[in-house]
């Protein structure tokens, strides 16, 4: 490959820094494009400096990893056009559409790298659009970029390991966290020991988090059905209301965090027509790629947990292999370096199905929520609107539904509801998910100010 033909990495976490870093090594200049204010993706997220505070307070374990990947940053910085701020709305072949600082630019790109990381995963609640409700990930970036709490006495309720991290970092801030109600009952799962036993050190720190919350008095429920989220007279967020076994109890708070762990980011994957495929584990359509990231599309490749969701260690180490994999393709292999992270990437994916069998996803959510229950804010449908859609219409694929309903048609293009839309379907239908397919995407895959697109459009670097 020329050195005139340019590298686009999608991407300022683990997995880009990481995918920048060995491609500024083999003497390329990439191009990388992020949405933060910094590097480091959600896991390295921090305040600007007004609110700036110690890598001990805002990573804990991870404060160390966190100075390493700056100190790498800052040094390969120079060796790379870095465009932080900036959203990539579309992308078509050869092209990213940029809106950021200097207004909508058009990036060419002649090989792709994309690791655009992940976002929560909801399952609705009734109530669960009230003011002072927050996904898990919003209530750790109102810690760590805004140092700020999301309310006074604060409820987690999910499923899976951020939802003790955030409790724990809740907590260690000086937040009152009234409850942690888990979903699931993960304790009564015995996952294989030995992928447990591959992911060890983070297993530690999972139940360190763990017995800090029960040692400090905090209740940790689990088998918990949500019920409801309700609400002051002006709207804000009372209590919750839930249900273990056959008892219903409610408690008071003004700030709740939810979510059942994360999904993939997989819009720009779907703009650019790469291959899907449905995979359990993560219960979703992820883009098919081989073992070194590679997608069917020839020079674009996807790493982090934009391709699976496996924690910010492998992110790192599939961005390193992504980047490898470009460079192989390019004539600049180094077999050695790749098979070594392909071992050590083996293990730790026997981890995270462990940890997938502890914390499992949680259909009979889905198939319980009342018909009243908000599935689709941005066009205000609810799971009774959905299946009268189904009922009327006999369809059960989310594009018909989509077509019939505006679902997903939104500001958020059905980032939050798609996921949610699809399990509603299933279980109304009886049928396996796949049968309801991969809601198509469209741009742009997050609100832009239309003032931009009338304006003049730049060309990149």
């Amino acid at each position: 490959m020329s050195r005139q033909e340019q590298i686009v990495i999608v991407g300022a976490g683990p997995a880009g820094v990481s995918a920048a870093n060995t491609l500024v090594e083999a003497g390329h200049r990439p191009v990388l494009v992020d949405e933060g204010m910094f590097e480091g993706g959600q896991i390295f997220r921090r305040p600007p400096a007004p609110l700036q505070r110690s890598d001990k307070e805002l990573y804990g374990f991870d404060a160390a990893r966190a100075r390493r990947m700056r100190d790498r940053f800052t040094r390969i910085q120079p060796s790379m056009t870095y465009l932080p701020e900036t959203l990539i709305w579309n992308v078509e072949p050869g092209v990213l559409h940029l809106s950021g600082k200097a207004g909508t630019v058009r990036q060419p790109w002649h090989r792709l790298i994309v690791a655009p990381g992940a976002m929560d995963r909801i399952v609705p609640v009734k109530g669960w659009t009230a003011p002072g409700v927050f996904t898990l990930g919003g209530a750790q970036i109102a810690l760590k970029a805004q140092a700020s709490l999301i309310g006074h006495e604060t409820a987690f309720i999910g499923s899976g390991p951020l939802l003790y991290l955030v409790a724990y970092q809740y907590a260690r801030a000086g937040g009152r966290v009234v409850a942690v109600l888990e979903t699931g009952k993960p304790f009564n799962r015995f996952p294989p020991l030995a992928g447990l036993a591959a992911g060890a050190r983070i297993l530690a720190k999972g139940l360190y988090f763990i017995a800090w919350l029960k040692a400090h008095g905090i209740p940790l429920l689990t088998d918990v059905e949500p019920i409801e989220i309700t609400r002051t007279a002006s709207g804000q967020v009372s209590g919750l209301r839930y249900r273990i076994g056959k008892h219903a109890t409610s408690l008071a708070c003004d700030g709740v965090g939810m979510g059942q762990g994360l999904k993939s980011e997989t819009q720009l994957a779907d703009l650019l027509g790469v291959d899907f495929q449905f995979v359990e584990q993560h219960r979703q359509w992820l883009p098919n790629v081989d073992q070194d990231g590679r997608s069917s599309i020839d020079g674009v490749y996807f790493a982090g947990d934009g391709l699976s969701i496996r924690g910010s260690e492998v992110a790192e180490m599939t961005g390193e292999l992504a980047a490898l994999a470009l460079l192989a393709d390019c004539g600049q292999p180094d077999l050695a370096r790749s098979a070594k992270l392909r071992r050590r990437i083996a293990r730790m994916n026997r981890f995270r199905s462990a940890l997938d069998t502890l914390f499992p996803f949680p259909r009979r959510m889905s198939s319980d929520l009342s018909d009243d229950t908000l599935i689709c804010r941005c066009e205000g449908l609810t799971a009774h609107a959905i299946r009268e859609a189904m009922a009327v219409s006999g369809e059960c694929d989310i594009n018909r539904i989509k077509a019939f309903t505006r679902l997903g048609m939104g500001r958020c293009q059905g980032r939050v509801c798609a996921s949610a839309a699809a399990e509603v379907v299933a279980a109304q239908a009886r049928t396996d998910i796949r049968q309801v397919g991969r809601m198509r995407g469209q741009a742009p895959v997050k609100p832009i100010p239309l003032c931009l697109l009338a304006g003049d459009t730049n060309d990149g670097l």
